[in-house]
């Protein structure tokens, strides 16, 4: 309740009186009782809960790395005094962002403005809201939360990307299952039934033993699928910035080929991520998913070749998203290449024009590589997203 300095206020005021009294300065026992007096008085100030309506709002809800976004709070006074010294306060991730409230009239009503960090890439907690009335001193202080959390999610920059060409090929129209060859359909996982969907397509056996019914959802395999798999070992980077640089890369890669309704295999250093089929908001959910991405502590990255020997994703295009640093286990590209049409590495880092003297194609691990080197497949050194654009304009006419 007290500030640090109602706390001083309180302890000078105690001292004074006692001494005052008990050295008879009657100057120094009213200067400690006026302190006394001051903070009683400031305590019954902030003691009142204030009736007040808060609502939080985000704009937007997902953003960009490094683009604005806002948080807009409205208060409205629903109790019958006027309000002022109020103070509202938001957490956003491990930061408090203050914002004095000026003085509310019943039933009157303020919005409140205030720029959220979006410089760091995941999901951002913002709230609860706190509300602070302080009296005009600043020696006690009430504070009372109002409302619930909120999430701020900051996904990776892209930059406009062509879609790689790969020996199939490309629907014009994207996955549209409904209209393409039977033979050209597979199956790719079970669902419930949509109003709409094929009979002919339902699975008794799933639906008996579920209670729903369910239908088997088929991909059009003849699409140009991308695989995309996402180095994220600490020691594949030389610093964090690298890092989230190779993460902007993949978005940008994951999301030319959403764009164009095309399925793409998303694979982390671990294992697979996320699949998408190439409808709806497929490009949407590669950037919720890859906004979330964080850096492990494994030792090699072989581990996000197994499995592409089979399932989605093969011959189509294979991209290779990683640092300059270490290159433990990129050796293992080797066993898979020849399942894909196209295979392509992004080094992604700062020092990529003075590891090659430049950006662009080639081949080579680069210092502090490791263990287990990149062969000569097609390399593109990037040291930003206007180096990747270039770079991959090169590549696609490649």
């Amino acid at each position: 309740m007290l500030s640090g300095t109602g706390w001083g206020t309180l302890a000078g005021g105690a001292v004074l009186t006692g001494v005052g009294y008990g050295l008879g300065y009657g100057e120094f026992a009213a200067l400690g009782v006026t302190c006394l007096l001051a903070v009683a008085l400031a305590v019954l100030w902030a003691l009142p809960a204030p009736r007040l309506g808060a609502e939080r709002k985000i704009e937007p809800g997902r953003v960009s790395r490094g683009d604005p976004a806002e948080g807009v709070v409205t208060l409205a006074n629903t109790g019958g005094r006027t309000r002022r010294g109020l103070r509202a306060v938001d957490r956003c991730g491990d930061r408090d962002i203050p914002v004095d409230v000026p003085a509310l009239r019943p039933g009157a009503a303020h919005e409140l403005r205030y720029a959220l960090p979006t410089a760091r890439r995941g999901r951002v907690p913002v709230g609860p809201l706190r509300l602070e009335r302080t009296d005009p001193l600043g020696l006690a202080r009430r504070k009372r939360p109002y409302g619930a959390e909120d999430t701020l999610l900051v996904r990776p920059r892209i930059c406009p990307l062509p879609v790689l060409p790969s020996g199939q090929a490309h629907h014009v129209e994207g996955p549209a299952s409904d209209a393409a060859d039977d033979g050209s359909l597979t199956f790719h996982a079970l669902r419930e039934y949509v109003l709409g969907d094929d009979l002919r397509r339902v699975h008794w056996r799933s639906t008996a033993r579920t209670g729903t019914l369910m239908v088997r959802q088929m991909v059009d395999v003849s699409l140009p699928h991308t695989t995309l798999v996402l180095d994220g070992r600490h020691r594949a980077y030389i610093s964090e910035d690298d890092f989230e640089l190779a993460v902007d890369c993949a978005a940008s890669v994951a999301y030319a080929a959403a764009r164009s309704h095309f399925p793409v295999h998303l694979v982390g250093e671990a294992g697979p991520l996320l699949h998408t089929d190439g409808s709806g908001d497929d490009g949407e959910a590669l950037l919720d998913a890859l906004a979330v991405v964080r850096r492990s502590d494994l030792t090699s990255v072989a581990a996000a070749f197994d499995g592409l020997g089979s399932g989605h994703g093969n011959n189509g295009t294979l991209v290779v998203v990683t640092g300059t640093g270490d290159t433990r286990g990129l050796g293992a590209v080797d066993g898979v290449r020849g399942r894909f049409d196209r295979v392509t590495v992004v080094r992604a880092g700062a020092d990529a024009q003075t590891t090659r003297g430049g950006s662009g194609s080639g081949p080579g691990p680069g210092p502090g590589a490791g263990a287990g080197p990149v062969s000569d497949l097609p390399q593109l050194r990037v040291a930003s997203l206007d180096e990747l654009l270039a770079g991959w304009r090169r590549e696609a006419v490649r």
